[in-house]
């Protein structure tokens, strides 16, 4: 069917019914475009949206249930990891000395120290830190000898029955082969009940015990 665009020219609009056949069925499918559109934009797009959402929330149901039965499968072997690391835990906690041990593990420190060879000239504690869980007590020491009595008593310290970390070396030549050694030992304390170190005059060590 040829299309006539002269019919469209004198269109009236209060008398739809009179129109061409051309004219109605051009109206008829505009009319059925923007109806489609505005149904589309309307009703369908939000629809299609929800759907979309619903989709989604499926995906991330269907992950949460996958994790949720992994977890649940290998439940008894995490009651079994976390058992062992609670028993590691509590031997780690004996290791760390109590409030009575403090001024003994100084004796410690000082006799791997002079037992190493080495001269001690200060040995004092610093302040403690507030950590989260636990505290931390550091002791600045100053000792001189040579090389191989250093490296004793770092190793010394590591042997020792109550945690005790070194940090912060400086070394210095002296006079020959003897060197002075800065560093910073520190010993830790669970923070449930913990209270600072006493301030005595035992801390502080001058000279050295042969």
């Amino acid at each position: 069917m040829k299309l006539d665009l002269s019919e469209f020219n004198d269109i009236d609009f209060e008398n739809i019914g009179g129109w061409p056949a051309q004219v109605k069925v051009v109206f008829a499918i505009l009319l059925a475009v923007i109806v489609g559109v505005a149904s589309y934009f309307l009703f369908i797009s939000d629809a299609i949206d929800g759907l979309k959402r619903e989709q989604d929330k499926e995906v991330q149901l269907r992950q949460d249930f996958q994790s949720k039965y992994q977890l649940a499968a290998n439940l008894k072997l995490y009651r079994e990891q976390l058992k062992e690391m609670e028993a590691q835990f509590a031997e780690l906690l004996k290791m760390l000395p109590s409030e009575n041990e403090m001024d003994g593990l100084l004796d410690d420190v000082t006799f791997v120290a002079t037992d190493s060879g080495l001269h001690i000239e200060s040995l004092d504690w610093e302040g403690a830190v507030q950590r989260d869980f636990y505290i931390e007590f550091p002791i600045k020491m100053v000792v001189s000898g040579d090389y191989h009595q250093m490296g004793s008593m770092v190793s010394g310290v590591a042997k020792l029955p109550r945690i005790v970390s070194l940090h912060d070396f400086v070394i210095k030549h002296q006079d020959g082969d003897i060197l002075t050694m800065d560093i910073l030992a520190k010993t830790y304390r669970f923070k449930e009940g913990a209270e600072l170190p006493p301030e005595k005059d035992a801390n502080k060590a001058k000279g050295g015990k042969k």
